[in-house]
């Protein structure tokens, strides 16, 4: 487990060192004035954080938030809210929010409105998260699932087809297949279709879509017949009302759990989490800076507590470092890297 943390580590370390060096019209990274030297100027200035995008992440945010205000000499109001990795880049990329939870990185025609608005970013990845494809305590028929089934259940072409469980499995029963699943504006919507159907946001639309993981839990705990996606943090929260199902992806069925995400075993459902700070908001440099500061540092031991698997100590030492140095870009040339080996995932980092 050891050797596995410092590989991943030492993956991450790259992203950001390579944050740090890349230069491309649309992944422009630059080194602005530090945030450091923006607090001195702005030390007696009450201001308010404010932080949209992911339902996956903001458990996390919300937490380091309490946290970050529950200090008296923390005179800075942050506010929390979600409305979907999508609808959270809409708002960051207008410089409405000074900071976007993200559970997929920024797309390119995200990238393009942040730099036609003049929106820097540092792109810090926070955890890692298994999406779970839960059904209802009572569904005694599936004990897994494939992801060529997860596809035929949740591509285009199945809507308005697939509509019982048999069609899915022969085995399973002939029952209403009812599905809940993240909606258009979730990064969780991209994610998801991109590494089931092959193209994100390629999806049948006859589901029960909602923002609002809370939402997809309290349907999915009431329909016998449910079978939905969400982050692992709300299954793991909510695990006497659903059943996760594991996942073959050709290598055996495989649970989600901290320990098969570490082992990078259960594929191709695991997927890091972001925050993207923009630290030169014109009116919040020192409030933003001061926050990320505390919530880099809080995040290992918050991560865990909401159910979410923390990145090696090294990943947030170098996000730390890059908040400081003011690092801005992305690694991820706007889009999510699916299936692939540490060893893989650093030699495209480097060529990239």
């Amino acid at each position: 487990m050891k050797a596995i943390a410092e590989k991943l580590a030492l993956a991450l370390g790259i992203f950001a060192v390579v944050t740090g060096c890349t230069s491309t019209a649309n992944t422009s990274t630059q080194t602005q004035q530090s945030p450091k030297a923006a607090e001195a100027a702005n030390k007696n200035q009450v201001t308010k954080v404010t932080i949209d995008g992911s339902s996956t992440v903001y458990p996390i945010s919300q937490a380091i938030a309490k946290d970050f205000q529950a200090n008296s000499k923390n005179n800075t109001q942050v506010e929390v809210n979600f409305s979907g990795t999508g609808g959270g880049f809409t708002k960051f990329c207008t410089g409405k929010i000074d900071i976007n939870n993200a559970s997929r990185p920024i797309s390119q025609a995200e990238m393009a409105d942040c730099n036609r608005n003049g929106i820097r970013y540092i792109e810090l990845p926070v955890a890692f998260d298994a999406l779970t494809i839960a059904v209802n305590p009572e569904n005694n028929w599936a004990k897994d699932i494939t992801v060529a089934e997860l596809k035929k259940i949740w591509e285009p072409g199945a809507e308005g087809k697939i509509t019982r469980w048999n069609q899915v499995r022969a085995s399973w029963p002939d029952r209403p297949l009812n599905l809940y699943g993240a909606g258009k504006q979730s990064g969780t919507f991209d994610y998801f279709t991109e590494a089931v159907t092959g193209k994100a946001k390629a999806s049948r639309n006859d589901y029960t879509a909602s923002e609002d993981d809370d939402v997809l839990v309290a349907s999915i705990s009431k329909d016998p017949n449910a079978l939905g996606y969400f982050g692992y943090a709300y299954y793991e929260e909510n695990q006497g009302k659903l059943k996760a199902l594991p996942v073959d992806s050709g290598k055996g069925a495989i649970l989600p759990s901290r320990a098969t995400v570490e082992k990078s075993q259960y594929q191709p459902l695991s997927r890091p989490l972001f925050i993207y700070v923009n630290p030169w908001s014109a009116q919040h440099k020192s409030a933003v800076y001061q926050f990320v500061d505390f919530y880099v540092k809080q995040a290992p031991k918050t991560v865990s507590s909401v159910g979410y698997v923390p990145l090696p100590a090294e990943a947030y030492h170098i996000d730390y470092v890059h908040l400081n140095q003011g690092k801005a870009g992305t690694v991820f040339a706007g889009k999510a890297q699916f299936d692939l080996t540490i060893g893989e995932l650093l030699r495209k980092q480097k060529q990239f």
